[in-house]
This record gives C-alpha cells, sequence and structure tokens, in this order.
C-alpha cells in the first residue's frame, strides 16, 4: 500500500485545487470537534457505500484530515468484563486485529484509548474505544476505529485506506492475549454521519465487532462496517 504514495507528487499537483475545495467544506463540516456539524444533517447528501468506495481518493494526510476526529470518545456499554461473558476475560485487555481484505491489518496490536487521543491513533493502526465490548462477551459490540490516511512512518500509515474493499461475508479475525481466535463474519456496511452514535450500541443476543474509519476525499463522514462472532478457536 505504501508504495502508491509515490504516484501522488504529480497527482496532487494536478488536483490541488479540487482538494483545497474539499477540505474547506470538511473543515466546515467539523470545525466543531465531537458531536458537531455544521448545516444540519438534513442538508448534507446521503451516500452509500458504493458511492464513497467512488470518491477522489486523496492519500495525503492533510491539515483538515489531521484536525477531524476519527471516533467517537467512548462507547455507550460500559466495560461490565465479568457480566455476561462467554469465556474467562483475557488479563491483558490487549486485542490484535487481521482483516485479509485490508492490505495493513495483519495481526495489528489494538490497544484502548478514547477516539479524541491523537497520539494514540497516530502510533497504532486503530484502537478499540472503551466502554465498547470485548469478544469474550455473550452481547458485545467490539467498537474499533483508525485513520482512513494516518501519518508516513507510523503504524496509522494508511492502515484502514482499504475498510471499502471489506463486504457482506467477508471474514475478519480478532485474537486476544490468551491465543484465542474469534472469526466475525461481515453482514453490513454503511456510511454515516459524525454524529450518529447509534453504531456504538450492541445488537441484543449477538457479538459484534465494529470497524470504523473516515471517508474520502473530505473526511465529513463515518464508513461502518459491522461483524457477527461465528466461531472461537483456542478456547
Amino acid at each position: 500500500m505504501r508504495v502508491k504514495r509515490l504516484f501522488l507528487i504529480f497527482a496532487v499537483f494536478v488536483a490541488a485545487a479540487a482538494l483545497s475545495a474539499c477540505g474547506a467544506a470538511g473543515s466546515a463540516d467539523n470545525s466543531g470537534g465531537a458531536g458537531q456539524a455544521s448545516g444540519g444533517q438534513g442538508s448534507q447528501r446521503q451516500e452509500t457505500p458504493e458511492q464513497a468506495e467512488k470518491q477522489p481518493e486523496d492519500k495525503k494526510m492533510t491539515e483538515e484530515a489531521k484536525d477531524q476526529q476519527v471516533a467517537p470518545e467512548v462507547g455507550t456499554g460500559g466495560d461490565a468484563e465479568n457480566e455476561g461473558n462467554k469465556l474467562e476475560p483475557a488479563k491483558d485487555k490487549t486485542l490484535r486485529l487481521t482483516v485479509p481484505k485490508m492490505a495493513e491489518i495483519k495481526n495489528d496490536e489494538i490497544p484502548t484509548g478514547k477516539g479524541t487521543n491523537e497520539a494514540l491513533l497516530r502510533d497504532n493502526a486503530a484502537i478499540r474505544l472503551p466502554y465498547t465490548g470485548f469478544p469474550w462477551q455473550e452481547e458485545a459490540n467490539i467498537y474499533i476505529a483508525g485513520h482512513r490516511i494516518g501519518f508516513p512512518g507510523t503504524n496509522s500509515d494508511l492502515a484502514f485506506y482499504d475498510l471499502d474493499k471489506v463486504g457482506n461475508g467477508d471474514k475478519v479475525y480478532v485474537e486476544d492475549s490468551d491465543g484465542r481466535r474469534y472469526t466475525y463474519e461481515v453482514f453490513e456496511k454503511k456510511i454515516v454521519e459524525p454524529t450518529d452514535l447509534s453504531v456504538l450500541k450492541r445488537v441484543e443476543g449477538k457479538n459484534i465487532l465494529t470497524l470504523q474509519t473516515c471517508t474520502l476525499p473530505d473526511y465529513t463522514k463515518r464508513l461502518i462496517v459491522k461483524a457477527e462472532l461465528k466461531g472461537i478457536e483456542g478456547a
């Protein structure tokens, strides 16, 4: 994936004017930070994941992108680690993530941190939000968010760039610190507003995993991929 950056040297000059306009729009939509979007949700055109995939691609981490909040600060479900567990909780809560359809996500370490913790988001491929679930729970929504473009020379560099290639039926794998491997199957992909916190909710009776990143080219919306737990190895 990183090789693709070499092709941007020429493209960035050609697209400079257009990207400037997109960046300005993104800044206006998100300058208020968490939970704010100018103009209201009703004034913004809703996009399907397929439409988002056709957007012009800007692989340069713009100043506007750096200023965007990648994810909600925390989840809403609570870390009820000893309530409703299917398995004994792992002693170390750090997870590892593998997504075969994503070039950069291969056994990447996923720490827990707030969506506003830019240092943690910069230095890791993604983070799990506090007060969201764990894979060993009976009912949970494990919410993992990462940068679409990221920062060169760090683990966030293009980490979630190709999340748009993940679709229904694709597999996602999570491993806990005790060596148990959880297999998830994607069942939903959609675009939402940054203010839409419904994506943090649990699904009754299910253990699901949510992957989230920003849309291109202006980072104003969020690409959401949801997967359901289908199997556990090493339990």
